[in-house]
């Protein structure tokens, strides 16, 4: 049987403790827990040139530990010349333990590889404990070499919880060790 990740173990042995006792919850699957994680990345340039599709699939591929979905637009938008099912970007779903190594990646290594970071925007909850961000360049991973980029692509990311407010998310995510910005005034 594989092990569990690190950062599933934190959250079975502290988390769900400190989540009863600062919610006041008694019911242990009351607790909100992380759904999943949703990585995008769009490419407006992939019309042009598709090689830099082909390039963001197999960066967002290499990061997230499993094979990125080819994005196609829904409709036409003459503003930015795209067509109605052209490819324009790439997306993955992490659950379970793929997610955990993820956010664990994410929060150890790349994150303290931020330029100029001064903490997560707390307000980027959704009122339903949902929390979305972004970065704007991929090689804050370091699974990507930098050689291997021809032109910095940023991606979203949106980490849904099954939370049912954004006190509660945000207690879930800081318990993860997600560093949020402190609020000026």
């Amino acid at each position: 049987m594989p092990q569990k990740p690190r950062l599933q173990l934190k959250y079975e042995k502290d988390i769900v403790p400190a989540l009863m006792q600062r919610l006041g919850i008694a019911n242990v699957m009351s607790i909100p827990r992380l759904e999943k994680i949703c990585l995008n990345m769009g490419v407006g340039d992939a019309r042009e040139e598709p090689a830099l599709l082909e390039q963001a699939v197999a960066h967002m591929s290499r990061v997230a530990g499993q094979k990125a979905v080819v994005t196609k637009a829904r409709t036409a938008v003459s503003a930015f010349k795209i067509r109605k099912g052209w490819n324009v970007g790439c997306r993955v779903t992490l659950r379970q333990a793929k997610m955990y190594e993820f956010l664990d990646r994410l929060i150890t290594v790349a994150i303290p590889r931020i330029r100029d970071f001064r903490g997560l925007n707390p307000k980027s909850f959704d009122g339903r404990g949902n929390f979305a961000f972004g970065i704007q360049e991929q090689l804050v991973f370091p699974e990507i070499a930098p050689d291997s980029v021809t032109r910095p692509q940023g991606m979203h990311i949106v980490i849904t919880t099954t939370a049912a407010n954004d006190e509660a998310g945000r207690a879930l995510l800081e318990g993860f060790g997600l560093p949020f910005r402190k609020p000026t005034g």
